[in-house]
């Protein structure tokens, strides 16, 4: 089969590797689409994703494939079935999975036959994310493109709720990216009171809108803080860092509200920084959600079906481009360009 590499040097590659084995509590899976991670890739990529240094690495995590084959013991998983989140666990030909979804076939392992069978001796270090390796139905409301972007949705929902964000309150959401534009129309959906978003391009603000915030803002034309002060003079409840940028964690800290929280989301490339609480209030937490709980990301996926499913929720407006996976290193030059009007990219493979 092909998959997509990345060396030392950052250069990326298609290269033919042989398809993955599987064990008795696991499916082959042929790929149908996988979203680029402008956060995970680009880090992988740029060797500053926080304790990876094994290369070369085979790319990919937020996939969707079909189940081609099973394993003698699967009972929660059968050939047709649609799954999130197939991945490569083994090293091949001196390649690393990081995570390896960008390949034509991977594996999911089947937590209910892993469970029957005590997930015992042979069971992978990472089993805690069979878990999140959900099936779509048929009767799901989501083509395998579009399926892509259930990944993100479910992280960032579970990521909300792991920060503790309550209705009848208020968030500023630093970045109007994939990511920040799933925190905007989550806040929404989930009764949040004010919902504040800011860029540094006018199509993100206006995208924002789109999503649903009642304020989006050009932070290199307007100061934010002090557009946020005049609205809320007691500060906001919650702020959160959709980009991973460090000193945007000090500009929180002027308009944090007392008892509030800064929320920081996904893995900074810089991993230390000097804090500054000097205009903060007195009482205030910061939280960093850098690694969903396989989990909690699970249990968040009937929420975000039944939300897509009652159609308040649409994955392809989240969705700039499609690529074909022939084309897949094309797909990152465009990442690399960062066009005001790209969003999501997802590589299709049929």
């Amino acid at each position: 089969m092909r998959t997509l590499v990345v060396d030392q040097e950052g250069q990326l590659s298609i290269r033919e590797i042989p398809k993955p084995s599987y064990n008795e509590c696991q499916a082959l899976v042929k790929t149908l689409s996988c979203g680029v991670c402008n956060g995970t890739d680009s880090k992988l990529i740029h060797r500053n994703f926080k304790n990876f240094d094994t290369y070369p690495a085979i790319l990919g995590h937020e996939g969707v494939g079909r189940v081609v084959e099973v394993g003698s013991k699967v009972t929660g998983l059968k050939v047709g079935d649609i799954v999130l989140l197939p991945f490569l666990e083994e090293s091949v030909d001196g390649l690393t999975p990081g995570w390896g979804a960008y390949s034509e076939y991977a594996i999911v392992g089947d937590a209910e036959s892993y469970i029957a069978n005590g997930w015992g001796e042979g069971t992978p270090k990472w089993s805690e994310g069979y878990l999140a390796q959900t099936v779509i139905k048929p009767t799901d409301k989501v083509d395998p493109v579009g399926a892509s972007m259930i990944v993100t949705f479910r992280e960032v929902l579970s990521a909300i709720r792991r920060f503790g964000f309550k209705p009848n309150e208020n968030v500023l959401i630093l970045g109007a990216g994939p990511v920040g534009l799933c925190f905007v129309k989550f806040c929404k959906l989930l009764g949040l009171k004010t919902v504040i978003a800011t860029d540094i391009m006018d199509e993100k603000v206006e995208a924002a809108k789109k999503a649903g915030a009642d304020l989006a803002f050009n932070s290199t034309k307007v100061d934010i803080n002090a557009e946020v002060k005049k609205l809320f003079p007691d500060g906001i409840d919650y702020i959160v860092d959709a980009v991973g940028i460090n000193a945007l964690i000090n500009q929180a800290m002027e308009v944090v509200k007392y008892n509030g929280k800064i929320c920081c989301y996904g893995i900074s490339p810089k991993t230390g920084m000097d804090l500054d609480w000097s205009k903060a209030p007195y009482n205030w937490t910061l939280q960093f959600v850098q690694w969903p709980s396989k989990k909690e990301e699970g249990e968040a996926h009937a929420q975000i079906m039944a939300w897509i499913n009652m159609g308040v929720l649409d994955p392809d407006e989240f969705i700039s481009d499609v690529f074909d996976f022939e084309n897949i290193i094309d797909a990152f030059t465009l990442v690399g360009e960062r066009k005001p009007s790209t969003k999501k990219i997802v590589i299709k493979y049929e």
